[in-house]
């Protein structure tokens, strides 16, 4: 069996479009500083600078970053940090803008009128949504698992799956499943906040559906040996749980990566706030995909007997209600 060939990252046209129309018009700005120093200051009312070569060299700082946006227009995914360093200085300018309005006054040393402003609207402001959405796009794209820049068709069935998967004592989910139901509860990355307060939910749960002959199951990206002393610290030592760190199982039971308002929704951030500050489960590293969602399934013969999709990161879906009350 060949090894697969990793694949050019797909991004959408708007994309290029977009970085296109920036190189086009940092250079024609640039190009227009470098050669008439002056035509700015005269049309927004200011005095010419005694030595224009200073912001000559300004312009030609801007038409670079116009080659810049050339060549990461031709990949945007790839050539993501010409766009970051962009976007900075599209966040920083309209700052020190700002500062001057605020700060100083007519008549002060650096001191800019508001006619200014115009060059800030089209330097800066109308990029910011553009850019941003390029460097979620490419986080989330950099954030994927492997596979999912790999040209294959491993997308397996749930009864495929389970028999595939097995838990950190080496029995597979499809062996346990004949045995008795399992409340398969699949989590994001183990730095998330809801991942946490899941994991003490189940914690304050799990007694409830041992006694009801249900056998809990953690699905985790994470490396076993860290995720059992994860589970440990929450009173989930004993628990079955199975790594996936490439998601394989997550698609097999079709749980896909999330879109922004699931993810990053004011909901999601009200949430967040309770959970990681008021309840205390707090914030750690990304260790995983941080764009999968999770899900929760009571499976039997490999079979899904019951399911729970989260609409957003922030749901806590009832475990005991879904596994005991059939």
């Amino acid at each position: 069996m060949t090894k697969p060939e990793l694949t050019e990252p797909v991004h959408p046209r708007w994309m290029s479009i977009t970085l296109a129309a920036a190189a086009v018009y940092n250079l024609v700005w640039g190009a227009w500083i470098v050669l008439r120093p002056n035509d700015l200051f005269v049309l927004t009312g200011i005095e010419p600078p005694n030595y224009p070569g200073i912001w000559q060299c300004v312009g030609m700082i801007v038409g670079v970053y116009g080659v810049g946006y050339g060549i990461a227009a031709t990949n945007p995914l790839r050539h993501w940090p010409i766009t970051l360093v962009g976007f900075l200085g599209k966040i920083l300018g309209p700052i020190g803008f700002v500062y001057t309005m605020l700060v100083l006054g007519p008549g002060d040393p650096g001191y800019l009128p508001p006619s200014w402003g115009l060059t800030i609207v089209t330097n800066d402001l109308i990029w910011w949504i553009p850019f941003a959405a390029i460097l979620y796009q490419a986080f989330k794209h950099h954030n994927a698992p492997e596979y999912r820049s790999i040209e294959n068709n491993d997308l397996r069935t749930v009864d495929q799956a389970n028999q595939l998967f097995v838990t950190q004592d080496g029995v597979s989910l499809a062996d346990l499943s004949r045995k008795s139901p399992l409340m398969m509860l699949f989590l994001r990355h183990s730095g998330c906040t809801f991942c946490r307060e899941a994991l003490n939910d189940l914690s304050s749960k799990k007694n409830a559906l041992i006694a009801a002959g249900v056998v809990p199951v953690l699905v985790h990206q994470g490396d076993p040996a860290k995720a059992s002393a994860d589970f440990a610290s929450y009173g989930l030592g004993e628990i079955d749980h199975v790594s996936d760190p490439q998601c394989q199982l997550y698609r097999a039971y079709d749980l896909q990566r999330g879109k922004f308002l699931q993810l990053f929704g004011p909901s999601v951030w009200w949430r967040g706030f309770k959970a990681a500050i008021l309840a205390r489960h707090g914030v750690g590293k990304l260790d995983g995909d941080g764009f999968q969602m999770p899900g929760a399934f009571l499976v039997k013969d490999s079979q899904i007997i019951k399911e729970y999709r989260h609409q957003t990161a922030a749901d806590l879906p009832d475990v005991c209600e879904l596994a005991i009350n059939q």
